[in-house]
């Protein structure tokens, strides 16, 4: 399948985002993996085009674990975009990290279980993933704000419901430094997809086994991330308008001479 590039770049995140885009346009998708969580926009951002979708919906109406990353995935890729920045909200494991940070982790572990997490669904392919993130979007959006933490180990749950204490002491003794609940399978998917792909993770709490009370609850998590939005824009902007050309990065690489048994668009088949 051949498409034409309207995005080389996309955001994935909160409904907040949609002002992040100038003169944006909606594209209706439909993928073999079902309808996307909403239309993608695309529009201008620092001068490039940007695609946008809101992993959670229009009016956040999908939880974590109902989220349909493949078809997120395969719709961005359609569109033509190449490098994905991922904004997130998560909590804190360990007293390095605190509420209002920002940071990009180099590491993931997948704690979900539910979840379709390939596109391979028949053959052979098996794609290398020890590095979960591009080190050429992790570098811009570490380097677009002084602010901005590199580094540490994110792991993400199935969710919807938050941690037990005991569940998030025994991550923290792990030596994992946040938690969340959408950056798997969509990592993966995305590297299966070409794309290079990063997470800009917002601190909005200290899970549930880093600190005494009653724990995290979703009022304080929306809350501190909506205080931060302008912050997060502003960033993502930056980030946009130092991001290199993806071409020859292995996120895209990995699968030359291999024969893929599922469709990338864009790209000739290869079964």
């Amino acid at each position: 399948m051949s498409t034409e590039t309207i995005a080389d770049i996309a955001v994935i995140g909160g409904t907040g985002f949609y002002s992040f885009l100038v003169d944006p346009t909606a594209h209706e998708i439909d993928t073999p993996y079902g309808a996307p969580s909403a239309p993608v926009s695309v529009g201008t951002v620092a001068g490039r085009a940007v695609a946008f979708v809101p992993r959670h919906g229009a009016h956040h109406e999908q939880p974590p674990h109902a989220i349909n990353y493949r078809a997120n995935a395969w719709a961005l890729r359609s569109l033509g975009v190449r490098q994905v920045l991922a904004p997130c909200a998560v909590g804190g494991l360990r007293d390095s990290v605190s509420p209002g940070d920002l940071v990009v982790p180099h590491q993931l572990v997948d704690r979900t279980f539910r979840r379709i997490g390939s596109f391979v669904e028949s053959g052979a392919v098996h794609m290398p993933f020890a590095d979960p993130y591009c080190p050429a979007v992790t570098s811009a959006l570490a380097a677009a704000d002084d602010g901005v933490r590199s580094g540490g180990t994110m792991v993400v749950v199935e969710g919807p419901r938050f941690s037990t204490r005991a569940e998030s002491r025994s991550f923290a003794d792990q030596g994992w430094d946040l938690i969340n609940m959408t950056g798997a399978p969509e990592a993966a998917l995305a590297r299966e997809m070409g794309q290079c792909y990063a997470p800009l993770a917002l601190v909005t709490d200290m899970d549930a086994g880093a600190e005494s009370g009653q724990g995290v609850g979703q009022a304080e998590v929306f809350a501190l991330f909506k205080v931060n939005l302008g912050r997060l824009t502003g960033l993502l902007e930056r980030a946009v308008a130092e991001l290199p050309e993806p071409g020859g990065c292995a996120c895209g690489t990995w699968s030359d001479g291999l024969e893929l048994t599922y469709e990338v668009p864009g790209t000739s088949p290869r079964r």
